[in-house]
């Protein structure tokens, strides 16, 4: 199933440091609806970045870039107003404990060296 990132961008620097009691709210009904697309398996991974600028991120699996799409605007973080949402295609091309991908895979099978094959 095809995967996207979305990048959630808060309106400040220092934001999980100063956040109101409202913007507290909206993230706790936004880690809530992450742990259930978790559960639900579309979400392959998500968390902040550290520092100053706390941009989150979410990779999910979605059909289409209007499901992806979809998904991003009902993330209470984004519905709410408090932060706006940037959607991408992605490729989760290593991950620990997965799979090799189908890009190393078609190279192994030519008889290339994919970026996952070790180089002699």
């Amino acid at each position: 199933m095809p995967e996207w990132v979305y990048f959630i961008h808060p309106p400040r620097e220092d934001f999980a440091a100063t956040m109101t009691d409202a913007e507290k709210q909206a993230w706790a009904e936004h880690a809530e609806r992450l742990g259930r697309l978790l559960a639900d398996g579309v979400l392959i991974l998500a968390g902040p970045t550290l520092g100053r600028v706390n941009t989150g991120i979410a990779v999910i699996e979605a059909t289409d870039e209007d499901t992806a799409r979809r998904i991003m605007l009902e993330d209470p973080a984004i519905a709410s107003g408090f932060a706006t949402g940037e959607l991408r295609p992605f490729r989760a091309s290593f991950l620990r404990g997965r799979q090799v991908g189908p890009v190393a895979q078609e190279a192994d099978r030519d008889g290339g060296i994919s970026p996952a094959t070790p180089r002699p």
